[in-house]
């Protein structure tokens, strides 16, 4: 007699019309300039009996920038920051996974933006899942980290009459992701 075990590994892919990701920088010092990416793809392989498995992989579009303002969208594609024509996209490719606490974990892998690669740590939650519409089961993620863009080799500037700089170094990263199960 033999005897089955289900699978505790979960491919999702990552649903580009139902995912979000935004990044927000202090402008002039004193406010706040909010963007966001709308092209992402990716997956998630979801262990849930051994989560330290799991593993995530992202890719986004430079091209997709968009913060409401396209001359800023036009600078930010430019050299002085992303520089869309040599580097076209974003990736993230995770190195390790850790639950947390029930559904919260710390997702750490490498991040590379501008044609630098570094080691980013994002905390992050499991927001569930269920059956679209469709009948083809979703999950929903979010997760967060900051960065420098100057570690990125993004280092554009101006100097400000008032003092300080036009565009703080500090980013802050958010990320809403639905995605699918895969067969």
């Amino acid at each position: 007699m033999s005897t089955t075990t289900e699978s505790t590994r979960t491919t999702w892919q990552i649903d580009p019309n139902h995912s979000l990701v935004e990044f927000s920088v202090k402008h002039m010092m004193f406010t706040t300039v909010k963007g966001r990416f709308t092209s992402v793809s990716g997956a998630i392989i979801e262990d849930t009996a051994t989560p330290s498995n799991s593993s995530v992989t992202a890719e986004v579009a430079v091209e997709s920038v968009t913060t409401g303002v396209d001359q800023r969208d036009g600078h930010l594609k430019s050299p002085d920051f992303f520089d869309a024509a040599q580097f076209p996209t974003i990736t993230f490719k995770s190195t390790s996974v850790r639950v947390t606490s029930g559904d919260e974990f710390e997702l750490v892998g490498d991040l590379s933006i501008h044609g630098v690669t570094r080691s980013v740590t994002l905390k992050g939650t499991r927001n569930g899942s269920g059956a679209n519409p469709y009948g083809v089961t979703v999950a929903g993620f979010s997760a967060e980290t900051s960065i420098s863009r100057k570690d990125f080799g993004m280092t554009y500037n101006a100097a400000l009459e008032t003092g300080g700089v036009l565009v703080g170094d500090h980013v802050k990263i958010s990320l809403e992701v639905q995605a699918a199960k895969q067969a």
